[in-house]
C-alpha cells in the first residue's frame, strides 16, 4: 500500500499574500493529496487571511487535492467557542478536530482527529471512533511500537490512520502567549509579533544553542522531524497518511522529494541529501520514533536494531 501525502496547516502567522502564493504554488505543483486548512494556534490571526478560505479551497479542489478544514488547538474565548461551532456544522469540506470543544459541537457526525487530541492508545481510538472519527493523526512523540499497535487498533474500526513525517514538532500549547512576552508586549496587546518569525522564534540556551522554537502559544522542536527513511516502514504497519507540516521552505521541493522515496524513483539516500539541502542549516531529528529523546537524530547503524527492539 502506498500512503497519501497530505500537508498540515500553516502554523505561522503568515501575511495573506505569503498564504495565497503558497497555496497556488501547493495546487498546481506538489504531489499532495490532501491539504488542512484553518488557523489551529490563534484565533486572533484568523481574521487576516479567512476572506481568501474560499478562493483558496476552490483553487486547490482544481488542483486535485481534497481540503480539510482545521479547527483551534485551544478554545478559551466565547468566540472561540463560537467559531469551532461553525466549523462543527459545516458538511463540506471535511472537519479535522483539534479540541474536545469541537468534539462535542460536532455531535457525533463524521470528522477526522487532529494531532492535539492525544489518541495514544486503542481504548481512546475505539472512544473517538464510537463519536464519529473517521480519521485520526497520532501524537508526534510516538515510538514505532506505539504507532503500529495504534494503527492495527484504527485499522480494525475502519480508520485511517496519519503521521507526521516532516516538519517541527508541535510540542506544547499554552494560555500564555510566550511570543509577546518575550517582546515585552501582552496576549491582548501582541500587535502580531510572531509574523516576524515565519518559520518561529528561536530559543537558546544559555551557552548560545538552539533548542526550541515558539510560534504564538505553541511551542515546538527547534528540528524538523524527518521520517523520510522510516516512511516505507510507517506504511507497513498500516499508516495511510504521512503528514509533511509546513515551513519556511520549498514546501514543493519536499513534497516532491517524499513523493520520489515513496515511489522509489529515488533512493532513500538520494532523497534525503536533497531534503538536507533544502532545509540548510536546520538540523533533522527522528527520536521520538525510536523512542528516545525527540530531539536526536538515529545514526542509519542504530537505527535497525532500535527498532527491532520496539517492534518485539
Amino acid at each position: 500500500m502506498t500512503a497519501k501525502l497530505t500537508l498540515g496547516p500553516i502554523a505561522y502567522h503568515w501575511s495573506a499574500e505569503m498564504r495565497r502564493d503558497f497555496y497556488a504554488r501547493i495546487a498546481d505543483e506538489a504531489p499532495i493529496d490532501d491539504v488542512y486548512l484553518g488557523e489551529v494556534i490563534c484565533s486572533k490571526r484568523a481574521p487576516f487571511h479567512e476572506p481568501d478560505l474560499t478562493g483558496i479551497i476552490e483553487r486547490l479542489q482544481r488542483g486535485g487535492k481534497q481540503v480539510i478544514i482545521s479547527t483551534l488547538a485551544e478554545v478559551m474565548l466565547k468566540r472561540e467557542r463560537k467559531a469551532t461551532e461553525d466549523l462543527a456544522a459545516m458538511d463540506s469540506p471535511e472537519i479535522e478536530i483539534n479540541n474536545a470543544a469541537g468534539l462535542y459541537a460536532r455531535g457525533g457526525r463524521p470528522h477526522r482527529i487532529g494531532p492535539f487530541m492525544n489518541a495514544y492508545n486503542e481504548a481512546t481510538i475505539a472512544w473517538l471512533a464510537s463519536q464519529g472519527a473517521t480519521h485520526i493523526c497520532l501524537p508526534t512523540e510516538l515510538p514505532a511500537g506505539a504507532i503500529a499497535i495504534a494503527s492495527e487498533a484504527a485499522r480494525a474500526l475502519g480508520l485511517a490512520v496519519e503521521v507526521q513525517v516532516f516538519g517541527r514538532a508541535s510540542l506544547a500549547v499554552s494560555a500564555r502567549c510566550y511570543h509577546a512576552r518575550a517582546h515585552n508586549r501582552t496576549k491582548d496587546n501582541c500587535q502580531f509579533v510572531c509574523e516576524e518569525d515565519p518559520d518561529g522564534m528561536a530559543l537558546r540556551t544559555r551557552d548560545d544553542s538552539p533548542i526550541l522554537r515558539v510560534n504564538g502559544i505553541q511551542t515546538q522542536s527547534e528540528s524538523y522531524v524527518d521520517l523520510l527513511p522510516e516512511a516505507e516502514a510507517l506504511t507497513d504497519c498500516g499508516v495511510t497518511h504521512l503528514r509533511l507540516m509546513p515551513q519556511a521552505v520549498d514546501m514543493v521541493a519536499v513534497a516532491g522529494l517524499f513523493r520520489a522515496g515513496l515511489d522509489k524513483t529515488l533512493s532513500v539516500a538520494e532523497a534525503e541529501a536533497r531534503l538536507s539541502d533544502l532545509c540548510g542549516e536546520v538540523a533533522f531529528s527522528n527520536g521520538f520514533y525510536y523512542g528516545t529523546a525527540g530531539y536526536r537524530r538515529m545514526a542509519a547503524n542504530a537505527r535497525n536494531a532500535e527498532f527491532e527492539a520496539l517492534r518485539t
